[in-house]
């Protein structure tokens, strides 16, 4: 049964990022962390995204010399952030960064459902904080696709410049935290087993994406994508208070329900904003 919903929730996801260009992990580890620790899934995930987001940065590599000033102190940060993150990882509980990994992602995923874009006026002098953040994040839960989609929305990325910008950054800090693993002794026989049921979801669900979106509006689809997520997330971290007991079964199923509303309330602004021209 874990497989059955591993490889349907991996097809959706990359489903999703073939659609555009990020959502894998963001959405295939809050699912699959109900059935497996970050220590099985994250070592197969970081070499799976490796091939997933090198592919993304050859098709957009036009457009890297357009991005690549720009995402330098990023790039500094990350470096930073991988370390300091795969360590923690090495030492940390897995119920824990399954709680780190819930409670971080869920503002994030509201925020972008939100569809909250403030620009930054000093992106440089953010870059190398929010690589750090971003390497942190990546390395102990495989998930950066919201904050930085968060940050190239906000900053007014072109279409394919925000691609490039999430090629370059995806694939330097999966490298950097597949070194990591390497080094830290987090490679296992059960990661390795795993892999062969997210390849071909992968496979398939990445040119499946590519294709719909043609058909649909991006946006829309992008939207819907991060409520799913958010209700999904939700229930994790539902799950995860009362794995650790930190709250009561009634306590965290009521954050769920606040979870839901909040998401449809946000679903239906954007409908009728969309239907009111």
């Amino acid at each position: 049964m874990d497989l059955i919903v591993l490889i349907l929730i991996t097809f959706v996801a990359a489903t999703v990022n073939g659609a555009i260009g990020y959502g894998f992990s963001s959405i295939t580890m809050p699912v699959a962390l109900l059935f497996y620790t970050n220590r099985i899934l994250n070592p197969a995930m970081v070499l799976v995204e490796l091939v997933l987001n090198s592919y993304v940065l050859f098709l957009n590599r036009q457009n890297i010399p357009n991005i690549f000033r720009r995402v330098v102190p990023i790039l500094i940060g990350l470096a930073m952030g991988v370390a300091i993150g795969s360590y923690i990882l090495s030492l940390v509980q897995p119920a824990w960064v399954k709680f780190v990994t819930y409670f971080m992602l869920l503002p994030l995923i509201l925020l972008q459902a939100a569809g909250i874009r403030k620009p930054i006026k000093a992106e440089k002098a953010i870059g190398v904080p929010f690589g750090v953040g971003i390497g942190t994040l990546y390395s102990v839960t495989t998930i950066s696709g919201p904050p930085l989609a968060l940050l190239f929305n906000n900053q007014g990325y072109e279409k394919q410049d925000f691609r490039a910008a999430l090629g370059v950054i995806r694939v330097a800090e999966a490298t950097l935290t597949a070194i990591a693993y390497g080094i830290i002794g987090f490679y296992s026989v059960e990661s390795m087993k795993v892999m062969p049921y997210i390849v071909p979801s992968v496979l398939l669900g990445i040119p499946l994406g590519a294709f719909l979106i043609r058909w649909m509006d991006p946006e829309t689809f992008r939207r819907l994508c991060m409520s799913f997520d958010a209700v999904v997330v939700g229930f994790g971290l539902s799950r995860v208070l009362v794995e650790l007991n930190l709250a009561s079964s009634f306590t965290t199923y009521s954050i769920l329900s606040i979870v839901v509303l909040l998401n449809a309330f946000l679903l239906y602004r954007y409908f009728r904003s969309r239907a009111a021209p």
